[in-house]
């Protein structure tokens, strides 16, 4: 099982907008790809933040839901209209795997 994980910076007095957007995103993704997308925020540390985190079988299905993703005009447009709530430059992507016992 893989663990997908985009972490993002919130704009400056943003929060309410950047949280929405960050909704709008997931329900995209889960509408349109069948991927659920959870909408996560710090307990603790840097507060402006906002993240989005995925569960997927294997690297091969996360790979095929990127290339998906890449000519979708629709989840691009999504994307323009939120970019203003994150601070550009901003995102952090993690790949994570579970650990056997």
């Amino acid at each position: 099982m893989i663990a997908f994980t985009r972490v993002a910076s919130i704009a400056p007095a943003r929060n309410g907008e950047a949280i929405a957007a960050a909704h709008e995103i997931a329900r995209y993704m889960k509408g349109a790809y069948g991927v659920e997308f959870e909408v996560l925020l710090p307990v603790a540390g840097h507060p402006q933040r906002v993240a989005w985190s995925s569960r997927h079988a294997d690297l091969a299905a996360l790979d095929a839901l990127n290339t998906r993703i890449a000519d979708d005009a629709r989840y691009w447009e999504i994307m323009r209209r939120a970019a203003g709530n994150f601070l550009a430059g901003s995102m952090h992507d993690s790949i994570w795997r579970t650990a056997s016992q």
